[in-house]
């Protein structure tokens, strides 16, 4: 997965060319949220249809705000590239908020933008609407869930503000698949431990 702006690295154009060469069943996956790091992706993109960027890796491009259209073409390129090697799939999509705590997000866009693309694009908002069309649920029940959660949510981040914080040793428990795994520039115990019991 890369963004928009990553999008015109050259180590992503090797990357992927060598991936072409040897047939790798990889799924280039690009979120396009139309505004790398600060400024819209016509500034700083000659094609904007990044899922055309491999002259012989195919590509396509789906609605990242539907679920249901994203599960789809996961599925598909997952079966795909087992069999063809790599594949280019575009998300448009939207980022909310600025990049990084430096970009408030709105010196490019306007806040009109913003309010839109919430009110008629949200992925939230649009699977909410698919449920119901579809007759799978009703907005009360569909409310009600969401309360259900949030109140989950509430509790279990309370759990996690009172419990204790984990010791030095807990930092490199569960972070491998085998007993014994090195870990590369780790000091504790010579970076060398069995798995947490």
């Amino acid at each position: 997965m890369y963004g928009d702006g990553a999008a015109n690295q050259g180590q992503f154009a090797e990357a992927a060319n060598i991936a072409g060469l040897w047939k790798l069943p990889i799924i280039y996956l690009c979120e396009n949220n139309t505004y790398a790091m600060g400024t819209s992706q016509e500034r700083a993109a000659l094609n904007t249809n990044f899922y055309e960027r491999g002259d012989k890796i195919p590509g396509f491009k789906v609605d990242g705000q539907n679920v249901l259209m994203m599960k789809e073409a996961i599925k598909f390129c997952g079966q795909y590239v087992i069999e063809n090697g790599p594949i280019y799939l575009e998300a448009f999509t939207y980022r909310y908020h600025g990049h990084s705590m430096s970009d408030p997000g709105v010196t490019y866009r306007t806040k009109d933008e913003i309010a839109e693309v919430r009110q008629t694009r949200d992925p939230v908002e649009v699977c909410k609407n698919m449920i119901i069309e579809a007759g799978w649920s009703d907005a009360a029940t569909l409310k009600q869930t969401e309360k259900d959660i949030r109140k989950t949510l509430e509790d279990e981040v309370a759990q996690i503000r009172n419990d204790p914080w984990p010791t030095e040793k807990e930092l490199f428990s569960h972070i491998g698949a085998t007993p014994g795994h090195f870990i590369r520039g780790v000091e504790y115990k010579n970076s060398i431990h069995p798995p947490a019991l």
